[in-house]
């Protein structure tokens, strides 16, 4: 029988774990036999107009065959001030949900992307036409404290209220990690206490938690004999430099990173390579140029992501020191985990957030917004005998498997394949 997967998110080139994620569940799904899968996401020229932080558009990796990308125009011209691209999402959901093929839709993030997957449901099933979709939302940390949070905090308790029925209204209900949860019903019983409503409790029934997807094989598969070319292009030699790889974002902690390392023993001998874009990049690259250790701090802003995985691998140490802050708070930390499986250097980095969970026993932990602390994890891992970082790396590559993504994936069908369809004919259809 036909089955398809759509899944709904922003996709490349945005730089975003879970654009990675997307692919990841795209390509996973295949192996599991869905005749076909789906990516929704956004024109290029509206990413491009946003300022998130994307990945060089001519080295951008193809997606596998049998991915199909879709990026919907907007709807209507220049009389309707916003809401174009959601309403051309919109409408190619519904297209997709009653053409009679078997469905499983997949949102990542709840604003806007559950959202208009619940909305497109409703529209569907408003037509009489017949409709073959199983819907599940994936929340992560940011859906709260940048929508839900915010507007109880000002009041706007209508528009919390629109986000969070949006998610309950979906079939299965996923968190990025435990915490995530915590964080999701924590908010959601902000909205019952101010208005009486019963939003904390449904979530904290239903929710399941779906750790990220990751392509751990590419990273076993690793062809390490090409690493010390691939760095040679970028004047670096294997386990010769200090890596931070990711956003560019106040929350990711870089000021604490180049402070730390410029007080280590590293900064004596390696340089440290900060890899990525975001919105912090010029403060970060001036905090740089007036450090004492400016000449030792490389800034790449066109890593692609064949280039990340050598990157990874060559690595002293990879330092991510994650901080909360009211925009955004680490719900799992999916680049931790690459680095883990790449093989290459310790991670270093903060119990923030869904960090914990990422990690496990394999990362040295230090305080958020502590240099110094840094300082000594960095002065650790440059002494690390071979013999101590083989055992980490197998250590830290054993706890990394369980998020890899047919598993991820596997989880995910089965709680569709478990949901009770007496109730609901699409569902039988599906299921």
């Amino acid at each position: 029988m036909d089955r398809r997967l759509v899944i709904v998110v922003r996709a490349d080139p945005v730089i975003c774990g879970h654009s990675g994620e997307a692919r990841n569940l795209a390509e996973a799904a295949l192996d599991r036999g869905f005749t076909e899968v789906r990516i929704l996401t956004w024109p290029l020229d509206r990413l491009e107009e946003t300022g998130l932080p994307l990945k060089p558009l001519d080295r951008v990796l193809p997606y596998r065959d049998g991915v199909v990308v879709e990026r919907p125009e907007p709807v209507g011209d220049y009389r309707v001030p916003d809401g174009r691209y959601l309403a051309g999402l919109t409408g190619r959901l519904v297209e997709l949900f009653t053409d009679g093929v078997p469905t499983v839709c997949l949102a990542l993030y709840l604003s806007p992307h559950a959202v208009a997957v619940a909305d497109a449901l409703r529209v569907a099933e408003s037509t009489g036409l017949p409709t073959a979709v199983v819907t599940a939302a994936e929340a992560v940390g940011s859906d709260i404290t940048n929508v839900v949070r915010a507007c109880v905090a000002e009041g706007r308790w209508g528009a919390a209220a629109h986000v969070l029925s949006a998610y309950l209204a979906h079939d299965v209900l996923l968190a990025v990690s435990e915490y995530t949860k915590e964080v999701v019903v924590s908010a959601a019983a902000e909205v019952d206490a101010r208005h009486g409503t019963s939003f904390a409790a449904q979530l904290e029934r239903r929710v399941a938690i779906s750790y990220p997807a990751i392509d751990v094989q590419s990273y076993l598969d690793l062809d390490t004999a090409r690493t010390p070319d691939v760095l040679a292009a970028r004047g670096l030699e294997p386990d010769r430099y200090v890596l931070y790889l990711s956003r560019l974002s106040h929350a990711k902690g870089v000021d604490d990173l180049i402070a730390g390392y410029a007080s280590s023993a590293a900064a004596e001998i390696m340089p440290l390579v900060i890899a990525g874009r975001g919105p912090d990049a010029g403060r970060l690259r001036e905090i740089a140029a007036a450090s004492p250790v400016a000449d030792r701090v490389l800034f790449l802003d066109d890593v692609d992501d064949a280039e990340k995985q050598h990157l990874m691998a060559g690595c002293t140490a990879y330092v991510l020191p994650s901080k909360p802050t009211p925009e955004f708070t680490e719900t799992f930390g999916i680049a931790l985990v690459e680095n883990m499986l790449s093989g290459g250097g310790p991670v270093i980095t903060t119990d923030t957030g869904g960090i914990p969970e990422a990690v496990g026993d394999c990362a040295t932990i230090v305080p958020v917004e502590d240099p110094a602390a840094i300082t000594a994890a960095l002065d650790r891992a440059v002494g690390m005998s071979a013999f101590e970082r083989d055992l980490l790396v197998h250590r830290a590559r054993h706890h990394a498997g369980q998020f890899d993504r047919a598993v991820v994936l596997d989880k995910i069908l089965r709680r569709v394949e478990e949901l009770p369809v007496s109730a609901a004919p699409r569902l039988r259809r599906v299921v």
